[in-house]
């Protein structure tokens, strides 16, 4: 696992959020900045230049900043936020020259005041759709000679547009350059995954099929989409969730040895077995929308937007031929986790059959600061012979010296550093949208579900005669 590197520090860095008064930015990326602040792990000598539609004076937007951090935190007290304030900045829509206001304008003027040649760290929390010109007004006005580009997810909305975006982005920029973010990969728990696997022959004898029955990455949410209606009805659950986030743990889980823990060899192991995922097969997704979506202001009348899915993924490489990894998350659930699970496969004699059925399971939670978590089967202290499942529960916040991060700190941080370990790669991406394309083309209708239930009852069946850890 790549080391999180507290107290390096970087150059003098200008960091230019685009977006920055969306939803995006105002719930993870400006409190991670904050954070960052806070912790002492931003550089010595740094400006943030906020970007987005109009003109906004500088202290709106310090103003802006402020009423953020008032609702998402850290709360911004006195005595920290003024001096973080007077380094904060907004720069106009538009790249035009001598237009005061302007985003070459203000980063000039950043630029001179810390003097010298600053790192440029361009954050794109903007629709897919403007990427792409983004990425080439970065070149036109020599914006991107040697600067870090962080562009968020889902990068591409097709394998087509994917291809496209992918031209553009090479044509401007080195691949080294390129931080295409997946916050699930920079949880604690989702590093903890291939280290707990690596770093322990108890598991890493047991990570294959012959011990492996089944795989389930499960993130159900209790929250619906009001703040972000637009961006959800354009992109849905399979998008937003399923070819990014689950795809993304789901090499996690599967990867073979790296050849070490350096960022590009941990890299490429995700990024190989993405190319051993077999191309989903529509029959064996099922997608849903909960009651009352097509209310929801800035959801298009009608909308057949996927609220839902789930799926079942098969990865043919010599390891996990023949396990089944079910995936699924939607909005407006019965429950918000974030849990992986390995069900191992059930011994023989001499007590087959007489196990209970929660028991044999390796699980991850990847909310929060993470927790692992063993169900086994033990005797009930007695005169009789009684099996019970037992559970053991490693909290991973209570190991000595823990100091997590927020999955959004901890990555922008390695954006900061230069640590590309938790980001994804080109062929990494190709691979996921080649095995999400016949889902795409050819999706199954969506059915609806009840708000505060499981989904839809279909889903169920896709797992029988198993049956989902959560919620049943």
């Amino acid at each position: 696992m790549a080391t999180s590197h507290r107290g390096e520090r970087s150059s003098p860095t200008i960091f230019v959020l685009f977006g920055a008064t969306g939803d995006l930015a105002k719930r993870m990326v400006i409190p991670a900045f904050y954070r960052l602040a806070l912790e002492g792990l931003l550089p010595g000598h740094w400006r943030l230049v906020g970007n987005g539609r109009g003109n906004v004076a500088h202290e709106d937007f310090r103003k802006h900043v402020h009423d953020v951090l008032t609702e998402f935190g850290p709360k911004p007290e006195p005595s920290d936020f003024g001096s973080f304030a007077e380094r904060v900045f907004f720069a106009g829509g538009g790249f035009r020259a001598g237009n005061p206001g302007s985003m070459l304008d203000v980063l000039a003027r950043a630029r001179e005041s810390l003097g010298g040649d600053p790192q440029f760290v361009h954050y794109l929390a903007v629709p897919p759709a403007a990427f792409g010109a983004l990425t080439e007004s970065l070149g036109r006005h020599s914006l991107a000679g040697g600067a870090r580009v962080v562009y968020e997810k889902p990068f591409g909305t097709s394998p087509e547009s994917f291809s496209e975006l992918d031209r553009v982005v090479r044509s401007v920029l080195d691949e080294q350059q390129v931080y295409r973010i997946d916050h699930f990969l920079g949880k604690e728990a989702t590093q903890d995954l291939h280290v707990l696997r690596f770093a322990n022959g108890l598991f890493s004898g047991m990570w294959s099929r012959e011990c492996i029955e089944s795989v389930q990455i499960d993130v159900p949410e209790k929250l619906g989409v009001t703040d972000r209606a637009v961006f959800y009805d354009a992109t849905g659950a399979v998008l937003d969730m399923l070819v990014t986030h689950l795809f993304q743990v789901a090499a996690e889980v599967a990867m073979e040895p790296p050849a070490s823990l350096r960022p590009a060899d941990l890299q490429a192991a995700r990024e190989t077995v993405i190319n051993c995922f077999r191309p989903i097969d529509p029959a064996e997704v099922v997608l849903g929308q909960f009651s009352g979506y097509r209310d929801v202001p800035g959801v298009a009348a009608g909308s057949g937007r996927d609220t839902f899915v789930a799926a079942r993924l098969w990865i043919d490489n010599d390891r996990w031929r023949g396990v089944p990894f079910y995936l699924r998350t939607g909005k407006r659930l019965a429950a918000t986790k974030q849990r992986v699970s390995l069900v191992l496969r059930k011994p023989g004699p001499p007590l087959a059959g007489a196990l209970p059925d929660d028991a044999n399971v390796l699980s991850f939670s990847l909310a929060g600061d993470g927790e692992i978590d063993l169900s086994l089967v033990a005797k009930k202290p007695g005169p009789g012979l009684a099996l019970e499942s037992a559970r053991a529960a490693v909290p991973l916040a209570t190991l000595g010296g823990a100091d997590p991060l927020p999955p959004y700190v901890r990555l922008i941080h390695d954006v900061l550093i230069g640590d590309r370990s938790l980001f994804t790669r080109p062929d990494g991406l190709a691979a996921a949208w080649k095995a999400a394309g016949p889902l795409l083309s050819g999706p199954p209708p969506v059915v609806p579900y009840a708000a505060g239930s499981w989904g839809p009852a279909k889903a169920r069946d896709l797992i029988a005669p198993g049956r989902w850890l959560l919620g049943e």
